[in-house]
């Protein structure tokens, strides 16, 4: 019996790293294919022949090292800023009692739940207002705001399990709530910081609706409006092989990060799943 489950369990564990590495394996034996071999009839799973033409053009037909560097910066701010009005948020609500924090942590959560569409048309007539439209300010608010309250949830459960007593020596010895904050509970919640971070980061770098919406010129694109734009030698052509290969340069550092901070990552998912 014991071995019967060890089957299924390694079965369905290869099974569902198969279903999500091969996307990304295929999407990088297609951008070293040459755009002949896409449309063959037998596509193999190994190229017949390598090329790395796909990524050249990526960069030298195309401003794509401009769409990375506007992802780059809405995206990097939307999390230093998150991070920082979630986490003022989350200890507050972490260390002070007052009435009704379930109501305000339900109200918190379920601003999340709006779907994007739907105020969507509201966001662009208040940034048209501001004049903020095309603006990278215009894209890091509402990124901001909608990736603030999976902050504040993730990183008030790491807080409330934090041991008091530290919090409590330090007051003693003089030091403000948010000396404390910055100096002792900052330093010993890094795996919940790490995780909330990437997960906000990865959000805002692969958001489309609002980018394509609120970014209305080529040269401020983001990333996934880029490649959804990208257009080939004549008006129905689709560069199926320039479109893999710019999928494989904006995913694979991603990936790469994942990795690297895999352990803070489940280290501080699963501390605010289990002592929240």
């Amino acid at each position: 019996m014991n071995v019967v489950r060890k089957t299924l369990f390694y079965g369905l564990v290869i099974l569902i790293f198969v279903w999500c590495v091969f996307p990304l394996y295929w999407a990088f034996v297609s951008s070293i294919k040459p755009d002949r071999d896409l449309f063959e009839k037998n596509p193999t799973f190994i190229p017949r022949r390598i090329t790395f033409e796909n990524y050249v053009k990526v960069f030298k037909e195309r401003p794509f090292h401009v769409n990375i560097k506007n992802s780059i910066i809405v995206a990097g701010v939307t999390t230093i800023l998150s991070l920082a009005v979630g986490s003022l948020s989350a200890y507050s609500i972490a260390r002070i009692k007052f009435r009704g924090k379930k109501i305000v942590m339900s109200l918190i959560l379920s601003v999340s739940m709006f779907p994007q569409i739907s105020i969507l048309g509201s966001i662009f007539l208040i940034l048209r207002a501001l004049k903020l439209i095309n603006t990278y300010t215009g894209l890091i608010l509402p990124y901001t705001a909608m990736n603030i309250p999976l902050t504040v949830w993730v990183l008030q459960n790491f807080f409330r399990e934090l041991p008091k007593e530290i919090e409590e020596a330090a007051f003693i010895d003089g030091a403000s709530k948010f000396r404390t904050l910055w100096s002792i509970v900052l330093p010993m919640s890094a795996p919940g910081l790490v995780a909330t971070g990437l997960l906000t980061f990865i959000a805002s770098w692969n958001e489309f609706l609002f980018a394509l919406t609120f970014m209305q010129r080529p040269n401020l694109y983001t990333v996934p409006v880029a490649i959804a734009l990208f257009k080939g030698a004549s008006q129905y052509e689709i560069p199926w092989g320039q479109l893999m290969a710019a999928a494989v340069v904006v995913t694979m550092p991603l990936v790469i990060l994942v990795l690297i901070f895999q352990n803070r990552i489940i280290a501080g998912l699963s501390a605010g799943a289990m002592k929240g």
